[in-house]
Formats: C-alpha cells, sequence, structure tokens
C-alpha cells in the first residue's frame, strides 16, 4: 500500500463524526454525525458530495424530532437509489424502547424522501446496509436484539427477520458489523465484540443465511467496514485498533479462509477515531474516518494506491 495523501474534509460542528463514504453516479458521497459531543443527545447527519474528492458541498442535513442521529450508513438499493439509514437515540422511550432504526431514500443524492421508520425498526440498531441481487441485508443489536438479528428488506422502507439469535457466545457485548456478499452469494460478515478484550470475529453463512460458521480473529476492533478485493481474495478492512497510547483507525487485510486479521496501514489518527467508509476504484481506496489526533474531532479523507 502507498499512502498518497490525507485531507481535513470537514470540521464545522463541535464534534464531527461516524462516517461512510460512496460511490453514486458522478459524485462520492461521505455521510457523518454532527453534534456537541460524542455522546450527546443532539446528533443530526449531514450529507456532502464531491466529484473530485477535494470541494465538497453539502446536499442534505438529517434530523430527527425527539432523538439523537447516529451512525449514518449508505447503500444503493436494488432500484439504483442511494440510500442512508442511520440509529435513533430516542429522548424518550417508545413503548419502552429507547432505540429506533431508520432509512432516507434520494434517486438523485440532493433531493431526499422522508424519513421511514418500519415498526421492526423500533427496539433495535441496525447498523450497516449491504444488498445482494434484490435484497437489502442488515444486522440488528442492542435492545429487543441483543442476541442479535439478521434484517432483510426489499425496498430500504420495511424490513423483516431473516434469522433471529444471530449472535455466537451470548452475553458477549456484540454490536457493530459489516457485511460483504461473494458473487455467489456467501455472505460474511466482520462483527465487533465490544471491550478491548474481546476479539472480533468474522461471520459466514449460505443463502437462506440461517446456519453461521465463526471464527475468532484474535483482535479487538471498534468501527467496522470491510470490502471485497476481488484481485486479491481477500477481504480489507477499516478498523479502530487498540494500542497502548492511544486508539488508531488502521487498513486491516483479512484472510477469510484462514480466519486471520493483519494491520497492514495505519492512518493519521488517534483518541476518538474510527468509522471509516471505503470507496475502491482502479487501484486507488478512498477512505473517510474521523479523529481527534489534531485537536478538535473532525471528518478525513485519506487515498491509498493499492
Amino acid at each position: 500500500m502507498e499512502f498518497l495523501e490525507v485531507k481535513k474534509i470537514w470540521d464545522k460542528s463541535p464534534h464531527n463524526a461516524f462516517t461512510d463514504l460512496i460511490r453514486f453516479g458522478d459524485y462520492l458521497y461521505c455521510t457523518f454525525r454532527e453534534a456537541n459531543e460524542h455522546m450527546s443527545m443532539d446528533g443530526k447527519l449531514r450529507v456532502i458530495r464531491s466529484k473530485d474528492g477535494k470541494r465538497w458541498s453539502s446536499v442534505a442535513f438529517m434530523a430527527y424530532d425527539g432523538g439523537d442521529v447516529r451512525d449514518g450508513k449508505f447503500s444503493i438499493t436494488s432500484k439504483n437509489e442511494l440510500m442512508l439509514n442511520a440509529g435513533i437515540r430516542l429522548h424518550e422511550p417508545i413503548d419502552g424502547h429507547k432505540t429506533r432504526s431508520v432509512s432516507w431514500l434520494s434517486e438523485d443524492g440532493k433531493k431526499w424522501s422522508e424519513i421511514f421508520t418500519c415498526p421492526t425498526g423500533l427496539g433495535t440498531w441496525r447498523w450497516s446496509v449491504s444488498w445482494n441481487k434484490k435484497s437489502g441485508f442488515s444486522i440488528g443489536y442492542t435492545g429487543k436484539d441483543k442476541q442479535g438479528c439478521l434484517y432483510s428488506t426489499k425496498d430500504g422502507k420495511k424490513w423483516k427477520v431473516a434469522k433471529d439469535k444471530l449472535f455466537p457466545f451470548q452475553n458477549s457485548y456484540w454490536n457493530e458489523s459489516s457485511i460483504v456478499f461473494l458473487e455467489n452469494g456467501d455472505m460474511y460478515t466482520l462483527l465487533r465484540r465490544d471491550s478491548q478484550s474481546y476479539a472480533a470475529v468474522l461471520g459466514f453463512s449460505k443463502f437462506p443465511y440461517e446456519e453461521w460458521f465463526w471464527s475468532d480473529l484474535n483482535v479487538p476492533i471498534g468501527g467496522p467496514k470491510m470490502i471485497y478485493m476481488k484481485k486479491y481474495d481477500k477481504f480489507l478492512a477499516a478498523v479502530r485498533l487498540f494500542g497502548h497510547k492511544s486508539a488508531r483507525t488502521s487498513l486491516c487485510w483479512i484472510d477469510y479462509k484462514e480466519g486471520e486479521l493483519i494491520e497492514a496501514l495505519a492512518l493519521p489518527s488517534g483518541g476518538d477515531t474510527s468509522y471509516a467508509g471505503m470507496v475502491y476504484e482502479e487501484d486507488i481506496l478512498w477512505i473517510s474516518y474521523y479523529s481527534s489526533h489534531e485537536g478538535k474531532t473532525s471528518i478525513y479523507l485519506a487515498k491509498v494506491k493499492i
């Protein structure tokens, strides 16, 4: 890997964090949460876009009346719509639930739909979404889904349960995940287990994704984002790793056949950092992430040649 450049692309709020990145049409789109602090209850999602990765303009600002909007993640639906899903920490519980999963859709990246609040999203936290053929999949955790639940959708609006009680080794603080499909439909997921003493795992399942196999990766991580690199027949992940002095955001190879995670390149980062997005085009990897290594928690864009 050859590190080409890194650039701060947004720092207008007191706390700018939790990114994702996608290519949609002629533009790169980046989303992130703006708030006063990491755990404050006033978060909103900003969407910005750029043709060259240098000049960015804001195209959307997503808020939820009565909740903190977090963990915005992009995907492209089977109808070629740009989808943004997120989790809401509710100011006041609804039917005893403190969280809600929501989504928005756009045909052009500028004009966005109303917010969609499917009933199955109440009381869970659906993280990133990945599409295979005509269905999108997301793993919900916390609340009613403490044991993990794989959800599926046809339109990004309505979701149904595809597999409940998903997580291995129950009561192990499983949460964030990143799903990748191979061309044959096999599903892999990189799954975070909270606490620095708990290692992440790589999950594998074949359609209809009811039977799962798990490999311990022997490394604790945060903020997982994973893509498949067909050229190398390996997964590439951007995660938070933990050092003796500070956390860092790093690119890591994952050998899915051997169940190994190996750090390849640490990005300029530290302190409050992670939650990356990745776009791979013509041997160039674009990575969005956030970090506080320069003081203020800000959004960065890195370019790496592979």
